[in-house]
């Protein structure tokens, strides 16, 4: 196989952490689905899931770095990523 055809570390990194957020985002799909199947509202599973969210990520990363997370976050969605109308091309 040609060297320049197999995937470097970051590539590989890059796949793996890809791949933790795809099972992390199928545990809260089925999390969101219990909830609402239990009758709690949208925003309040919203609400609590972002709640946690903060939580820990002030645990581990301190309130800078949720602050950060949340610049980023509030770029991102100010780009559209979250729109559940948006096109990937």
């Amino acid at each position: 196989m040609d060297r320049s055809m197999e995937p470097s570390l970051n590539d590989i990194d890059e796949m793996i952490v890809h791949e933790k957020m795809q099972a992390a985002l199928e545990y809260q799909n089925e999390a969101w689905a219990d909830g609402m199947a239990d009758g709690i509202e949208l925003e309040i599973i919203a609400d609590a899931a972002i709640a946690l969210a903060l939580r820990e990520t002030i645990r581990v990363h301190g309130e800078k770095g949720a602050e950060t997370m949340l610049d980023s976050l509030r770029e991102r969605m100010l780009a559209g990523e979250f729109s559940p109308e948006r096109i990937l091309q």
